[in-house]
């Protein structure tokens, strides 16, 4: 048996092999680049609806629509100097 043939035949299989391997590498690194563009799109939509939220809470939580409500819905009024009760510690 000639030791060449077979070092060569060797040699043939391991590359092979190692093309095979960067195939798969590249399969697999495009497959999560992918992913990465999806979480990413995703991460943007959330954000923009985070801003939304925070825009809206700021809206609804704002101080002349809580006094319009407090006046209008509950009838409160701003207590006057002699109505109010200073405690001391």
């Amino acid at each position: 048996m000639n030791w060449t043939i077979v070092i060569v035949a060797g040699l043939a299989v391991a590359v092979m092999g190692s093309a095979l391997g960067v195939v798969y590498s590249t399969y697999e690194t495009r497959q999560l680049f992918i992913r990465l563009e999806r979480l990413d799109a995703q991460r943007d939509a959330l954000n923009v609806e985070w801003g939304r939220l925070e825009l809206e809470q700021s809206v609804w939580s704002a101080h002349s629509r809580v006094e319009r409500i407090a006046r209008g819905k509950l009838d409160m009024v701003m207590p006057n100097g002699s109505d109010t009760v200073y405690v001391s510690p």
